[in-house]
């Protein structure tokens, strides 16, 4: 399994990679790195197929975002674990209305 920093992810961010937050919606919606999609890990069971290859997997803290990843390696997806999540992100964060 790969792991990232939010640091890293900041520099990979630059070439437009896709990002999933697995925090429920109200979690997302108080605040998220900019241009991540939510799928909360609640649905992820049924909405694997909207992840794609080589996506970044965040949550608040990184267990959920694990748990998430660990899944989508037994469907054939591979990802990348977001280590510290949003509690680590030193960016802003985008908040919905």
């Amino acid at each position: 399994m790969k792991n990232i920093s939010t640091e890293a992810l900041v520099k990979a961010m630059v070439n437009d990679v896709p990002v999933v937050d697995v925090r429920e919606s109200f979690e997302y919606n108080e605040g998220h790195i900019p241009t991540a999609k939510n799928i909360p890990l609640s649905e992820l069971e049924l909405r694997y197929s909207e992840v794609a290859p080589e996506t970044y997997i965040i949550c608040r803290s990184g267990a959920r975002s694990q748990r998430a990843v660990d899944f989508l390696a037994t469907k054939g997806i591979p990802t990348t674990n977001v280590l510290g999540g949003t509690q680590a992100w030193d960016g802003c964060l985008v908040k919905e209305e």
